[in-house]
């Protein structure tokens, strides 16, 4: 006689982003974002060391911030088209080896005009890693989490992907003016052209590329191009640029400030001090209940990025600046998750990379803009002036968000 013996089926596996992902995206995501956050400081340090002008290393900057923000979402819609993998080798390929030659034209012969030239497809050429990477994971959780779940993972995916991004910018410059300082003025340069060839190339070869392009290479379904000018898309690309003009202005005002005092080296230190707490709040954010909106937090957190902005022209010590950038580090985190979480969720269809460089594109053209005008503002009328900057950018951040709240509101 025989005896069947029954095994009860498998218990279906919940789902792991770091599992759908793999173990070794996160790694080499966060790496792959350095030679952004080093290249804007970079090459504003190798063209004032080369050619002793402080005026054009700021323009040569601005000019790598201006060719991002005009290529850069169209380097993000060509992800969309034809997929990351191809454009992010070609990206990073060609920035790399214009890397190369700016630190080879800053001490030739040759005109400014050349630094300017190059500077710009330096910034056209800079590859999107981050907003390529939440939009990699916008599609991981759309198809391995079910419905009832993906607000809240996509929520926790922008929180990780904003404090990856506060950790990059934060000690990014640091790594600059170590290697500037111990090394030469064209070691940052250098070294961002190395990591963007390595780990880019490996960011864009990583198997979550492919998910973006169907086998068959067709043509991707996707929403015209006109949903993209959307109230609700264009209120987060306005939020992050005010976000830029904020990093922007309050690194240049921060740095008038601490050299009026004798230490403009420490003004990497003490801006340390908002970037600590941002990324310990942007990681808090997915522990937020969900009746507390999205635009509900857009609004608050963007009302503290202003309250501790008001204080910084009265500031007088050390000690008290770093104390505002606590409170305002309490602002700037969830805020930046909040704008990619509606960016996100209000994507057009087909369009994620797109939407997700453009905010990237609106946070480096606000930086480049903010630290040109801010260091003119700093020269002719000194660092309390100066000052008034950041506050003024938090405003855009905070009417950026009324903006969106507004849109939530309206009748679709």
């Amino acid at each position: 006689m025989h005896t069947t013996t029954l095994t009860a089926p498998p218990a279906t596996r919940r789902p792991s982003l770091i599992r759908e992902a793999g173990f070794a995206y996160f790694p080499i995501a966060l790496v792959a974002r350095l030679p952004f956050a080093m290249m804007v400081v970079g090459i504003l340090t190798l063209v004032v060391s080369a050619r002793g002008s402080l005026a054009l290393g700021g323009l040569t900057s601005a000019m790598t911030g201006l060719g991002t923000a005009l290529i850069g979402p169209l380097l993000g819609a060509a992800a969309d088209r034809f997929g990351q993998r191809r454009v992010l080798l070609v990206a990073g390929t060609v920035n790399s080896l214009l890397l190369a030659v700016m630190a080879w034209l800053a001490f030739a012969p040759v005109a400014d005009a050349a630094l300017l030239v190059v500077a710009f497809f330096i910034g056209a050429s800079m590859p999107q890693v981050a907003p390529l990477s939440r939009s990699r994971l916008v599609g991981i959780i759309g198809r391995a989490y079910p419905k009832d779940r993906r607000t809240s993972v996509v929520n926790g995916a922008m929180a990780y992907e904003s404090a990856a991004d506060e950790i990059v910018f934060v000690f990014g410059p640091v790594i600059v003016g170590l290697l500037a300082t111990t090394l030469s003025p064209v070691a940052p340069v250098i070294g961002a052209a190395v990591l963007a060839l390595v780990f880019v190339s490996a960011f864009a070869l990583h198997p979550t590329a492919a998910t973006a392009v169907t086998s068959r290479g067709e043509r991707p379904d996707q929403a015209p191009a006109r949903e993209l000018f959307r109230l609700r898309v264009l209120a987060p690309v306005a939020g992050a640029l005010g976000m830029g003009l904020f990093f922007g202005a309050m690194l240049t005002s921060l740095t008038a400030f601490m050299a009026e005092r004798g230490v403009p080296e420490q003004a990497g230190l003490v801006y340390g001090a908002m970037g600590v707490g941002s990324a310990a709040l942007a990681l808090g954010v997915a522990l937020f209940p969900a009746r507390f909106t999205l635009s509900a937090r857009w609004l608050t957190f963007a009302g503290v990025l202003v309250a501790g902005s008001v204080a910084l022209p009265f500031v007088g010590t050390v000690g008290g600046m770093t104390l505002c950038l606590l409170v305002i580090g309490i602002g700037i985190g969830p805020t930046l998750v909040t704008q990619y979480s509606l960016a996100a969720g209000h994507s057009p269809h087909g369009r994620s990379a797109t939407v997700m460089t453009m905010l990237g594109s609106a946070v480096v053209v606000g930086q480049s803009a903010a630290s040109a005008i801010t260091g003119l503002v700093a020269d002719s009328a000194g660092a309390a002036t100066a000052l008034v900057a950041p506050l003024v950018a938090a405003f855009v951040v905070l009417a950026a968000g009324v903006a969106n709240a507004a849109a939530a509101r309206s009748p679709r």
